[in-house]
């Protein structure tokens, strides 16, 4: 896809995957509007990208796990005139307990986060993208949501939620210009195991951010994309595996990677 001269969003903007994603879309010509929590970091994300690439950056400080924060990013949008072309829904978090011992009030916001705001983005901005026959809608999922992953349990099922949700998006959008796609890193460098408390030491294949967007839009870049991609070979091995792997063991296995010590 050309994104020169095009507006991307992405939320999740202020680290990690999301930072990534500003600078590569940057570098192809893509403006920016980036939304996170903390407005320091994006004030000085707009500083360098801006200056570095000389396309328009604005950002939006909005904390996306709350109920309503979808509609008032979209009122901000309208607000401002900005139109979006690119959706690239990135922000979200994990939680690492057993289901019995978890934070009522923190899991409402993963699952707000990770599930609600997302689906509400993309219904709020998808019908602007339609009008104008142009557009790609990136979902961030998981390499966790292709198996229930105890400890995990939360965070892998809101995956599978992205992951079947974008599957099936990409199948409505079929035969237009507009592109979605679910994209399923595995372990990757960023502060995701700091926010979730887990170690990363028993991990493997871990990837930088810089693979994973790469990979992403590569497959953007196809002229038939497919409906979700996953980065990195060692997960895409493991991915086939699960596929015949008996479920009892997939389900041990994941949930002893996540298991706190």
């Amino acid at each position: 896809m050309d994104f020169n001269g095009r507006t991307a969003l992405i939320t999740g903007a202020s680290a990690g995957i999301g930072v990534e994603f500003a600078h590569q879309l940057a570098a192809r010509g893509t403006n920016l509007v980036l939304v996170a929590r903390r407005e320091d970091r994006l004030v000085a994300l707009v500083e360098e990208i801006g200056t570095k690439y000389g396309v328009k950056v604005s950002y939006f400080a909005i904390d996306l796990s709350q109920p309503t924060s979808g509609s008032t990013l979209i009122a901000n949008l309208a607000q401002t005139g900005i139109d979006t072309d690119i959706l690239i829904n990135n922000a979200g978090f994990a939680t690492n307990n057993k289901v019995a011992n978890e934070d009522r009030i923190r899991v409402q916001a993963e699952i707000q986060l990770n599930v609600g705001t997302l689906v509400d983005l993309t219904i709020g901005l998808l019908p602007a993208m339609q009008a104008q026959s142009f557009g790609a809608i990136v979902n961030v999922a998981s390499t966790a949501a292709l198996q229930p992953v105890p400890n995990l349990a939360v965070y892998a099922a809101t995956k599978a939620f992205v992951l079947s949700f974008t599957e099936a998006l990409w199948g409505e959008l079929r035969g237009t210009n507009i592109r979605a796609l679910a994209l399923c890193p595995g372990a990757t460098e960023s502060e995701f195991w700091a926010v979730a408390d887990i170690s990363s030491k028993k991990m493997v294949g871990m990837q930088t951010a810089e693979q994973v967007v790469r990979v992403t839009l590569r497959e953007l870049d196809k002229l038939n994309s497919r409906p979700s991609v996953i980065s990195g070979y060692t997960n895409k091995v493991q991915a086939q595996l699960l596929r015949v792997s008996p479920k009892r063991m997939t389900i041990a296995i994941a949930g002893s990677l996540f298991k706190k010590d």
